[in-house]
């Protein structure tokens, strides 16, 4: 989504300006043309040469430089950019642009982009917690600025508290979201589940699967970008956590099923691409079961809650089928069973295709028969393709 776009990456002078030097790697190295204003405080804590060198791009410091080619027709770069991105913004850049005051190379830009203007805040906790600094943030979201919240954790002055720069992942996502070119999913509301659930022995261990919840990530960030409003419900997943959306943690697939049931109220459509366990003991040990010699362990076994069939509602409904044989005809079995709208199935003894990586190969099969085999590809993409055929059938019912 980010590559061959031109962002404006401006850095003002607080002390995560170094964070800022990151920010401008990864989005290079994803093809983004980066071009940076650097305010003058900017260049006290790092120096324009690190970041010309990083996005092999010219460094603007000054309005008014012989040397940039943007200093003749300065509103260029603002037509120029997709997006432009402050990270990190101090408390006295929020205060200028809330005014509209254009004395340096930034503010101008800011003031004559009809792109998206993504503000990452970072400052001492109490000047960001300050009324008029909160004053100045309410004026630029209301004039359409997306603002990312800053961070609790260790800051300059040695205190805890909120005012760190978010990670370059949550940026950088941020980013996306706002780019989003396609926006079908504007004012719908998608549940999507993700990750496997641990249903406990005892205190110790559990059984469980080998999923991921890259797939369900995917298609919760992709649905995000493309304008929905976007429930994740994540079962024990070791990932970096989507911004844009809300975000309920479980552990077990009675906790699934109870913030299933819970945020489906409201939906439009619920996309099961987590992998609840099938089966749970039948009685938890309190306390760790102790390996006693020469002896097995027996486990009683019952069936843990069908979450697609038991959570009914108005909404479009679809399922993922995980497959080690007879992928195609397993698939349309539990599409009948399950009365799903749509399925996707995957075969999981594909090491591309696998648990755990980050490419898929699935087929598409919707309630009328009509199956779509997709090629290998990243699972962002397939879940596009993915939500491509869900669009579909959601305007469908409109």
């Amino acid at each position: 989504m980010l590559k061959d776009k031109t962002i404006v990456l401006g850095i003002t002078g607080g002390i995560a300006a170094y964070k800022a030097v990151d920010l401008a790697s990864k989005l290079t190295q994803a093809g983004v043309k980066v071009e940076v204003i650097m305010t003058e405080a900017a260049t006290k804590f790092i120096t324009p040469l690190t970041l010309r060198n990083i996005t092999h791009r010219p460094v603007v410091t000054d309005m008014f430089e012989p040397a940039s080619e943007w200093s003749v027709e300065h509103v260029a770069l603002a037509e120029a950019a997709n997006a432009v991105v402050i990270a990190p913004a101090t408390a006295n850049t929020i205060a200028r642009l809330a005014g509209g005051i254009a004395d340096n190379m930034l503010g101008t830009v800011v003031l004559a982009t009809k792109a998206p203007v993504i503000i990452a805040p970072a400052m001492n906790d109490l000047m960001y917690a300050n009324s008029v600094t909160q004053d100045n943030v309410a004026k630029l979201k209301a004039r359409g600025f997306t603002f990312i919240e800053p961070e609790y954790g260790r800051l300059a002055s040695g205190k805890m508290g909120k005012g760190r720069l978010p990670d370059t992942a949550t940026i950088i996502q941020a980013i996306e979201q706002a780019l989003g070119q396609k926006r079908d999913f504007e004012g719908k509301r998608i549940v999507v589940t993700a990750g496997g659930t641990r249903e406990p022995i005892d205190p110790v261990r559990h059984i469980g699967n080998r999923s991921s919840g890259k797939m369900g990530y995917a298609l919760a960030e992709a649905a995000r970008d493309r304008g929905a409003k976007v429930t994740l419900v994540a079962a024990n997943v070791a990932l970096e956590e989507p911004a844009g959306m809300e975000i309920v943690k479980v552990k077990t697939a009675a906790e699934m099923k109870m913030a299933v049931a819970g945020a489906v109220k409201k939906a439009d459509v619920l996309i099961m691409a987590a992998a609840p366990a099938d089966y749970q003991p039948e009685a938890i040990a309190k306390a760790k079961i102790k390996k006693e010699s020469g002896q097995n362990l027996t486990l009683n076994l019952v069936k843990t809650p069908d979450i697609l069939s038991e959570v009914r509602g108005d909404f479009l409904r679809v399922g993922f089928a995980a497959e080690s044989e007879n992928l195609v005809a397993n698939a349309r079995k539990k599409l009948a069973e399950k009365k799903l709208d749509m399925i996707i199935a995957n075969d999981i003894t594909k090491a591309d295709s696998g648990f755990d990586t980050d490419t898929n190969r699935v087929v598409i099969i919707d309630k009328k028969g009509k199956t779509e085999k997709l090629p290998l590809m990243s699972k962002r993409e397939a879940a596009d393709k993915i939500l491509d055929r869900v669009r579909g059938m959601v305007g469908s019912r409109e």
